[in-house]
């Protein structure tokens, strides 16, 4: 975030040194250039200071105030809170304004207002970069953050009829068995690859380029599948290596207790997936008589017949999440695989530095992952997964509205309910490709007008 910096010290003198230079020029008949001079204050400054203390004294007003103000506000603390509202309102819907956004806006504001700012707004058609800094500091709950990428189908898909229809069925599957923690577990894979996103390091300050080493401009893809439960525990590893065949050689370095399997493209697919099944039920051990839930998304490879037929043959209760809401609702991407990468990717800078021109390969990133995997699935990230997701304690009233507000630009009506009218009411939110015309549009700098009515409403 921008910080101005001060060019001169005029008008830093703090309001106590400005009423005793002009008492003494008032009071005491002292030339203001002199007591200027003394004070350490500008000749003009302290000048027009005096004339609005005259003016006070014969109007008997409050004294004038003077003393630096950095970041002067130009809107009032409600125009100001209302703007702040519409900026985490675009963000939570995806469509986040971005700081010069920011800025245009608030010149739009500023124009529909008719309030007094700097006349460079007028030149660029936008705030300065000084008001934009100041307006965060006066709201505490703004930030610049840099956003992570997010599809429009998961963007879309997340939303209260789904997420509602998902924990009901979850809410039925733990009725039905009694379920505790302990016989809950979430499946998933990740990709790791040679070429490790590096750390930030240390580097000479002003330099343009910092490098880091990686092992070649683009790596080969091995798949991890990885099991945890509930109560904080996890199955040991499988790796999809990218070749035909599979050796038993290719995880020697590998975490304890892991497997592999091989695909030419490296990806999961059915056959290696019921490979891990087999895997996961030798270490959950669930019966008939005491079975195991287990989450997970619902690719191609998961729902196989010979997998379903086995999980069912074993005692395995499978569940899948919603399309494109494992983002919310798996405990995995919640809170393991974050720190996962970020440790698998320091790992292997490690590994670079302690093999001094040697090229990594996809034999070598098992050993890696025994590295990095103990510090990223401790059980207070694998509980705190369940945890924010609703799963385990169950909750389904975890998320929050504004979490499902990136839905919000896509509602429409549902067809069970408007099948038989002739006319269908409009929805407060209908999608853009609808002929209705939205009363909620996208959040952009192009719809200011319509923050600009909420603002003077008083919404």
């Amino acid at each position: 975030m921008r910080k101005h910096q001060r060019k001169t010290e005029r008008g830093t003198a703090s309001n106590e040194i400005m009423m005793d230079a002009a008492a003494a020029v008032i009071d005491n008949g002292a030339s203001i250039r002199s007591t200027a001079k003394q004070h350490n204050v500008h000749y003009s400054t302290l000048c027009r200071f005096v004339k609005k203390v005259k003016s006070a004294r014969e109007a008997s007003l409050p004294m004038p105030v003077s003393g630096y103000k950095p970041n002067r506000k130009i809107f009032t603390s409600h125009q100001e809170q209302a703007i702040a509202t519409y900026l985490t309102s675009a963000s939570d819907m995806y469509y986040g304004l971005s700081p010069k956004d920011a800025r245009q806006l608030a010149f739009q504001c500023a124009v529909k207002f008719n309030v007094a700012f700097p006349s460079t707004w007028s030149n660029k058609l936008e705030a300065g970069e000084d008001w934009l800094s100041g307006f965060i500091s006066r709201n505490p709950g703004l930030s610049i953050r840099t956003p992570e990428a997010t599809s429009l189908a998961r963007a879309t898909s997340f939303n209260r009829t789904t997420v509602n229809a998902f924990f009901d069925k979850l809410s039925l599957v733990i009725d039905r068995h009694s379920f505790q923690a302990s016989d809950i577990y979430n499946l998933d894979e990740t990709g790791i690859t040679t070429v490790q996103k590096p750390l930030k390091v240390i580097a000479r300050k002003g330099s343009k380029q910092v490098g880091s080493l990686t092992s070649g401009e683009r790596g080969q893809l091995v798949t991890m599948e990885l099991a945890v439960s509930a109560s904080g525990n996890s199955i040991p590893p499988m790796f999809v290596f990218p070749r035909v065949n599979f050796k038993d050689h290719f995880i020697r370095d590998g975490p304890v207790g892991c497997i592999g399997s091989a695909h030419p493209s490296g990806w999961m697919t059915d056959t290696n997936f019921l490979i891990f099944m087999k895997h996961f039920i030798s270490h959950a051990k669930p019966t008939s008589e005491k079975p195991v839930l287990l989450l997970m998304d619902n690719h191609q490879s998961h729902i196989s017949i010979d997998t379903l037929d086995l999980c069912k043959q074993s005692g395995v209760v499978v569940l899948t999440f919603p399309p494109h809401c494992s983002h919310k609702l798996q405990p995995l991407d919640r809170s393991v695989y974050g720190p996962f990468k970020k440790f698998f990717n320091g790992a292997c800078d490690s590994w670079m530095k302690q093999h001094p021109g040697q090229n990594m390969t996809i034999y070598d990133l098992p050993g890696i992952a025994a590295q990095a995997l103990p510090q990223a699935i401790t059980p207070a990230n694998i509980q705190a997964g369940f945890r924010v997701s609703g799963i385990s304690p169950f909750n389904r009233h975890i998320f929050q509205e504004h979490e499902f507000l990136s839905s919000h630009v896509t509602d429409r009506p549902d067809p069970s309910i408007h099948s038989t009218s002739q006319e269908p009411e409009p929805t407060a939110n209908p999608s853009p490709s609808s002929s209705q015309t939205p009363e909620t549009p996208r959040p952009s700098t192009s719809t200011s007008n319509h923050v600009l009515n909420e603002i003077s409403s008083g919404t």
